[in-house]
């Protein structure tokens, strides 16, 4: 699936940039604890950085889940040859420990903007929360595998579209 058809053109390269709040901030929420102050709670033994990413799971019903997604490494250069949204909720990815990742989106529409396709690279300690609707690759990590905790909708209705590109697009180390 991450693979172009014969029939496809050859890929184009998709440059990849540091990901920060300001620029990932019409796909969603970078969830991170840098540059935020915290509460201090628990007598003290604690630091809460709080309200991360704004999570959006209500239409239709939906109800919030918590899961562990178990990612394995992709080899670079890998091309990009599909894109994924959930129109009903958000949906967060964090790494359970230090793990670098790439992070391919487009604005949330009904059809997916090729031309408009960004990629970014995580730092080890973000984490992402794409926006409802948002279209966007499925994980990548590429240093060895890496355990996430992915906060999504759950609950009645269809939640997941799948297009293909109509050209790949190359990511490259």
């Amino acid at each position: 699936m991450d693979r172009p058809t014969p029939s496809r053109p050859p890929a184009a390269r998709l440059p990849v940039e540091p990901l920060s709040a300001a620029a990932f901030a019409a796909f969603g929420d970078v969830i991170e604890s840098e540059g935020r102050a915290p509460m201090v709670i628990n007598g003290g033994m604690t630091l809460r950085y709080n309200d991360l990413a704004g999570i959006d799971v209500g239409a239709g019903g939906g109800r919030a889940l918590i899961s562990f997604f178990d990612a394995q490494p992709y080899a670079l250069p890998l091309v990009i040859a599909s894109m994924e949204r959930h129109p009903l909720g958000s949906q967060a990815f964090v790494p359970m420990g230090e793990a670098v990742f790439l992070v391919v989106v487009a604005p949330a529409g009904d059809q997916l903007d090729e031309t408009a396709i960004r990629a970014f690279v995580t730092n080890g300690r973000q984490g992402v929360n794409y926006a409802r609707g948002v279209w966007h690759h499925s994980l990548i990590v590429t240093q060895g595998s890496a355990r996430f905790v992915v906060v999504d909708r759950g609950g009645e209705g269809h939640n997941c579209d799948v297009t293909e590109l109509r050209a790949g697009l190359e990511i490259s180390p």
